[in-house]
């Protein structure tokens, strides 16, 4: 009988790798230089750091880390640092988070929230889903009585290349619940957001 072909495990680091050289090479460069002999193993490295939320999950993120609590005003954590990659471009886009949710008998541990953001921005983003979603997520896991995020982010694609603009300041933002609905509540968060502690 003929022996069965082994079939090789695949290999994602190996193959980003051959890829980035490649892209060396269809860039004009000489991958055998000195400076550029790791650079597709780094890139490779770099690449799968920068996209690991795709492997994060909100169950492991948040790991019983929800509690119950009678506290019903509002929660803030703001000026949270992200770092995300453009999906049209590749190129990184940064800026700060500032979210909010009333409770509705559970609360979060607040050092989850800013992971929750890393797992969400550590993608292939735009701005206005990676907004979304940490709202959405949030609503769904504590039940709230409303939840608000705003995003402020810098797009690398607008700054280095396009329209080279490098002062614009993309502002996103997700109201659900009373923040949708309430007017003064959704002002009392931006109100909050915009002032500094003395």
């Amino acid at each position: 009988m003929p022996k069965k072909k082994k079939t090789s495990a695949y290999d994602p680091t190996a193959n980003l790798e051959k890829n980035v050289l490649r892209i060396l090479r269809d860039l004009g460069e000489d991958p055998k230089r000195e400076g550029l002999l790791k650079t597709p193993h780094r890139v490779a490295k770099s690449l799968q750091f920068l996209t690991k939320g795709y492997r994060d999950e909100v169950k492991t993120i948040l790991n019983g880390a929800v509690f119950k609590e009678d506290y019903k005003e509002m929660v803030i954590v703001k000026d949270i640092d992200f770092f995300s990659m453009c999906e049209h471009h590749m190129l990184p886009f940064y800026g700060k988070i500032h979210i909010a949710y009333i409770p509705n008998g559970k609360i979060v541990g607040l050092s989850k929230i800013p992971r929750l953001v890393d797992m969400f921005a550590r993608r292939l983003q735009v701005q206005e889903r990676m907004t979304k979603q940490i709202a959405l997520t949030l609503y769904e896991v504590l039940d709230p009585d409303g939840v608000a995020v705003v995003c402020e982010g810098k797009h690398m694609c607008m700054m280095m290349r396009g329209v080279e603009k490098q002062h614009s300041l993309a502002t996103t933002s997700a109201m659900l619940g009373v923040f949708q609905n309430n007017i003064k509540t959704r002002n009392e968060f931006l109100t909050l957001i915009t002032n500094k502690l003395s």
